[in-house]
């Protein structure tokens, strides 16, 4: 582990010598990740990627992906696109990642059963913005805004996220 990793407790994460208040899966922190048990999963995670509402803030870190009308992320374990970004028209579950509210202004992907997903183990694990202090997500990790703009200006795509 690096000072340059992310670190996650049940109660913040530390990253770059600094400790962040944060919030987690409503189904706590978990070594058997189901898809809908809203848990996180244990583990080490890879930083992979890192997409951003242009029409709500500026560029955060010069390898960040601008979020288009029609993205969305695919949530059907039983289709061949399971757990990646897909395109509008979609008639299989999914997630707007244009979202009316600013949940998913800025958005940090991590490789949880990803790029192959396995059917039924959770589709993607972002680090994005918390709705309020200690409101559980679904499994991602959420901070508060100006943390995690914070940290994806200081994050690359060689950065882990460790959840223990």
């Amino acid at each position: 582990m690096k000072h340059t990793d992310l670190v996650l407790t049940p109660t913040h994460l530390r990253f770059m010598g600094r400790k962040f208040p944060c919030s987690i899966g409503k189904g706590g922190i978990t070594s058997v990740k189901r898809e809908g048990d809203g848990a996180t999963p244990r583990g080490c995670h890879r930083v992979v990627g890192m997409l951003y509402r242009p029409d709500r803030i500026e560029k955060p870190a010069a390898w960040a992906r601008a979020i288009r009308p029609g993205d969305l992320w695919s949530d059907d374990p039983d289709h061949a696109k399971y757990n990646t970004l897909v395109r509008a028209p979609y008639g299989h579950s999914h997630e707007k990642l244009r979202r009316s509210d600013p949940l998913y202004d800025l958005v940090i992907l991590t490789d949880w059963n990803w790029p192959q997903a396995t059917p039924g183990h959770g589709s993607a694990i972002f680090i994005h913005r918390w709705r309020k202090p200690g409101h559980p997500t679904e499994g991602c990790v959420a901070f508060r805004p100006d943390h995690l703009r914070w940290i994806a200006a200081r994050i690359s795509t060689q950065t882990k996220l460790f959840v223990r």
